[in-house]
């Protein structure tokens, strides 16, 4: 990595320094009118709509598993900006291969509220995308989706093609074995990879400053040799530039970046935890007061371009993730048989012996009847 070299953003915030890229604060108000990125109010007005119809599918994701309707859930409440910038600046032919956290990035590439529902239900079906086949199925052990993406990535550099791979960790995933390696690859094979880390505070019940003494997350690009920068992760306009920018250095062929988007999980780890054993009230409520959603409502009344009636928009996408809930709960299982067929391409001849003789059970299970 030679500095000269480097997108300015990643040169005025080295994370080394410890700073932290802005463009609008709590009340709304430009900070960093140079770093505004050049978005029209129809976009705008569009990548708020998104993160509120993430909130509305999240809250209700809650409600659904509280209701004993859905076997489990992970909360993304809090990190929606993170989420719709993604999303609005992965193309087509890029790569998407997430964590268990990114809710609205999925649904801005296309997966559907049923399909999400569907994986949370336990049903294959609601990993396989079929119609997305640049979108990798959540993964849900803590790092290993990170050496898909470089393996991708690598695949890319190697093809000489100018798309790039996104992909997420936690800030408790920093702490795996897998983040280092995943990250020293990208740096040696220069491989096309966006890589964030969604610092939200715990990893689980887990602070950050437990994890490690690093002055931030970022700068554990610089033994890889990868530029990092640290963004204000509920703010959408800095998390805007910095993937902008980011997607535009990998798709060049410098290489990886690596990208902390520090927020917070306003919910729990996931249905199971209860976080009000590990953090107090007033921490919550301070960080409410940082609502990503809430500040770009207010960035958008400030410039006077304000014209959403959001409850009714509310309401609206309520009807919308229910009528697919009801489907996904409906659905039928997946057909067991999937685990043979979706193992290779070319299924080997012992797969095929093992799927017959699965079939011949099957068929004498239903003679027995």
């Amino acid at each position: 990595m030679i500095q000269n070299d480097l997108p300015a953003i990643f040169r005025d915030y080295n994370p080394i320094e410890n700073k932290m890229l802005q463009v609008i604060d709590n009340e709304g108000h430009v900070v960093d009118q140079d770093r505004m990125p050049a978005l029209d109010d129809e976009t705008i007005i569009e990548a708020y709509k998104q993160m509120l119809f993430e909130r509305t599918s999240d809250e209700m994701a809650v409600s659904y598993q509280r209701q004993g309707r859905m076997y489990t859930y992970t909360p993304n409440l809090g990190q929606e900006a993170i989420h719709i910038a993604a999303g609005m600046n992965i193309r087509d032919d890029d790569w998407l291969v997430p964590s268990f956290r990114e809710l609205g990035t999925l649904l801005s590439k296309g997966v559907s509220p049923k399909e999400m529902f569907l994986f949370y239900l336990g049903n294959e079906q609601g990993g396989s995308f079929k119609h997305l086949p640049r979108v990798l199925p959540m993964s849900i052990s803590i790092g290993t989706q990170l050496h898909h993406a470089v393996g991708i990535g690598y695949s890319i550099r190697y093809q000489k093609k100018d798309n790039a791979v996104f992909t997420f960790v936690g800030d408790g995933g920093t702490s795996e074995g897998d983040f280092s390696e995943a990250l020293n690859f990208a740096g040696v094979w220069k491989a096309p990879v966006v890589f964030t880390i969604q610092n939200n505070q715990y990893a689980i019940s887990v602070p950050v400053n437990v994890q490690t003494s690093s002055v931030n997350l970022a700068v554990k690009s610089v033994a890889f040799g990868l530029p990092g920068i640290k963004v204000d992760g509920n703010d959408f306009f800095a998390m805007y530039l910095a993937y902008k920018t980011a997607a535009e250095y990998a798709r060049s062929g410098k290489g990886a970046v690596l990208i902390e988007a520090f927020t917070y999980r306003r919910g729990a780890h996931t249905t199971s935890d209860d976080p009000s054993k590990y953090r107090n009230k007033e921490e919550e409520t301070l960080w409410g007061l940082n609502d990503p959603l809430l500040r770009l409502k207010r960035y958008m009344e400030v410039k006077g371009v304000w014209n959403l009636d959001e409850e009714k928009l509310r309401e609206t996408y309520k009807s919308q993730i229910d009528a697919q809930f009801v489907e996904a709960e409906k659905a039928k299982a997946y057909p067991l048989g999937d685990v043979f067929d979706y193992m290779y391409t070319d299924m080997p001849y012992e797969l095929k012996r093992q799927k017959a003789e699965y079939e011949q059970f099957l068929s004498w299970k239903e003679n027995r009847r």
